[in-house]
């Protein structure tokens, strides 16, 4: 079996996909870790949920996080084409923007800013969104550094706008109350 410590990392450095060595504090290394963060907050925002519709989103939201994840750690940007799982697609964004589609239907219009709150599940996707928007900005700042597939950038864009919506859903269906400021 495996061990989980590999002392490999004791100086400071970490693997990249392909075996090049970085210092742990490098731009891609804090884009993919961000996507690891904001992963462990859809997981809490799921274990929230009650919503049989909503438990599959943000499942597969967990997987796409996981290619997502892979995508920032391959410098060369081929892990893509070569494992399916890995490649983000633009089904993956048009699923995203059907689910905002779908959810946004039944909301009141905005007409004012949103303090985030409400319910607990609602109070787990706002804090999942503003990662995933931290996500996106460290994503960003590697991409004028380096190659970042664009539907990279698109999905946390449009994640990140899903996350709001789903936030303002979840208070709807809970009856909870929308903080306005």
């Amino acid at each position: 079996m495996t061990k989980i410590y590999t002392r490999t990392g004791d100086r400071g450095q970490t693997g990249l996909i392909g075996g090049v060595r970085v210092p742990k504090d490098h731009v891609r290394v804090a884009a993919y870790g961000e996507i690891d963060e904001l992963n462990a907050a859809v997981g809490l925002a799921r274990a929230h949920t009650t919503d049989r519709r909503l438990d599959p989103l943000l499942g597969a939201i967990q997987r796409d996080l996981f290619a997502l994840g892979a995508q920032l750690a391959d410098p060369t940007a081929k892990v893509g084409t070569r494992k399916a799982k890995a490649a983000i697609t633009a089904a993956r964004i048009a699923r995203l923007e059907r689910a905002i589609d779908a959810r946004e239907a039944d909301l009141p219009p905005l007409t004012h800013f949103v303090l985030p709150g409400g319910s607990p599940l609602s109070a787990s996707l706002h804090l999942a969104r503003t990662i995933c928007r931290r996500a996106e900005r460290t994503a960003v700042t590697l991409a004028r550094e380096e190659r970042v597939e664009a539907r990279v950038l698109a999905y946390l864009n449009r994640l990140a706008d899903l996350l709001f919506v789903l936030a303002r859903f979840e208070n709807q269906r809970s009856g909870a109350s929308e903080d306005r400021w």
